[in-house]
């Protein structure tokens, strides 16, 4: 089902444009190895501001309506912020 839960994710990127400080957005998907892996990858200016317009934006009708049902296709998952240096 990682298709599936990668296409709601590339939706739910669009609406990201004129998020402040939200760049770089991609969705990858490995589709050769037996986990399926979807990543979802942004780059931000600054956390603390990310987290600010996340919140806003997760309240929005258009990005759930996007996104509506994507935990029923997944298994697992976690998240992991790296620093580019």
């Amino acid at each position: 089902k990682s298709k599936q839960v990668a296409e709601k994710f590339k939706k739910a990127l669009a609406l990201t444009k004129g998020v402040a400080g939200v760049s770089g957005e991609k969705v990858l998907l490995d589709y050769i190895a037996s986990y399926w892996t979807v990543v979802l990858e942004v780059e931000v200016e600054n956390l603390d501001g990310f987290e600010r317009e996340m919140a806003a934006y997760r309240e929005r009708a258009d990005v759930q309506a996007a996104v509506a049902g994507y935990m029923d296709l997944v298994e697992e998952g976690h998240r992991e912020i790296y620093r580019i240096v």
